[in-house]
């Protein structure tokens, strides 16, 4: 029997397109198992670092504890602990009292890192395990390049154009209009509200949802503080619906107490003394509940498969998003990777098969 040094067996390429949540885990795991991976984002880590925020991510013990396993855990030590989830419905009268109210401790703590600061440490992370990380806009043809060039070309981009390449599953997509007008706001001097800090929920019937808990985010150029995602979810079209005409971040901030005072008064008293992070950290905007078909056949005839949230945007009101990107590169396994060298996976020369892909994602 031949046997081969390690060091000379040539590596399996992987690309992943998309910078977020679920590429970088996964572009990070298969370095450390010896992969080749190259991933591709369209923003520098300084661009991602002083844009806009991107999401209101809360992650749980088992998502994160995915990331203590990967070694990719960098701020646990200084993010706020969400140690509970409290819940408050309010009188259907408009009185401002509370109908039903009440907090539970969760079993092992959660975390929230603005992506601001997550997906910059992350990159220099992927690039210090030997990644390859391009900074480019990926098209038909620059897929197409990618997998003439690597065994496997995975999309991992959950927004933008770029994914809606993957078309939609009408089976399993039986929404077609955004359920929620969403907005947030990043916050400082918010009032704490018990004795452990928890995800408040306020659920107001025929209006509409706010959250609020505590995360991490970016100061300045380099620095990170503690602060307060105020988060929330109006029904399109109802009274909490008020986003349409604002026109800056104080505005903005404006319109969310202004919610507070008219719905939840015992979250308003949280917030005498709150004041934006900064000018960026406000969002506005809908999403529609969608499940996408999991693989891209190219004009070469060469496939793409889709990764997290490319492949399933969750409804907002589930809170799954972040959690479920953190877990999609535990389906794109170290094992099913492997199985791209394996002749019965195999679609031409190069790629793994479609059948493969898609039943990796219905895993």
């Amino acid at each position: 029997m031949t046997t081969h040094s390690l060091a000379k067996i040539t590596p399996r390429k992987i690309a992943i397109v998309g910078a977020g949540q679920a590429g970088l885990l996964l572009g990070c795991a298969l370095l450390d198992q010896g992969y080749a991976v190259t991933l591709v984002t369209n923003r520098t880590a300084e661009e991602v670092w002083s844009g806009k925020v991107m999401s209101s991510q809360c992650i749980f013990d088992q998502a994160l504890q995915i990331e203590r396993d990967l070694g990719m855990n960098q701020w646990e030590s200084q993010c706020p602990h969400v140690n509970g989830i409290g819940l408050t419905i309010p009188t259907p009268d408009g009185k401002g009292e509370m109908a039903i109210h009440w907090r539970a401790r969760l079993n092992a703590y959660a975390q929230s890192v603005d992506q601001r600061v997550k997906m910059p440490g992350w990159m220099a992370e992927f690039e210090s395990r030997g990644g390859d990380l391009r900074i480019e806009n990926v098209e038909i043809a620059q897929l197409e390049a990618l997998t003439e060039s690597h065994d496997l070309v995975l999309l991992a981009g959950g927004k933008g154009e770029i994914v809606n390449l993957l078309t939609r599953n009408d089976a399993r997509s039986p929404v077609r209009h955004p359920q929620r007008q969403l907005a947030l706001a990043y916050v400082t001097g918010m009032e704490r509200s018990g004795p452990f800090e928890c995800v408040n929920f306020n659920l107001i019937p025929g209006v509409g949802e706010y959250f609020v808990f505590p995360a991490l985010t970016t100061k300045g150029s380099a620095e990170t503080q503690a602060c307060d995602i105020m988060v929330f979810e109006a029904i399109p079209g109802g009274p909490m619906d008020r986003w349409a005409d604002v026109k800056s971040a104080d505005q903005h901030l404006d319109v969310c107490l202004g919610i507070l005072r008219d719905y939840l008064p015992w979250e308003i008293e949280r917030c005498a003394n709150v004041r934006l992070t900064d000018a960026n950290d406000v969002l506005s905007g809908r999403v529609t509940p969608t499940v996408r078909n999991p693989t891209l056949t190219l004009p070469s005839g060469r496939v793409v498969m889709g990764l997290g949230d490319a492949v399933m945007v969750n409804d907002p009101i589930t809170g799954q998003g972040s959690n479920n990107a953190t877990k999609a590169p535990c389906t794109i396994s170290m094992p099913s990777c492997a199985r791209v060298t394996s002749p019965s996976t195999r679609h031409g020369c190069n790629q793994p098969s479609t059948a493969f892909m898609r039943a990796t994602q219905s895993r």
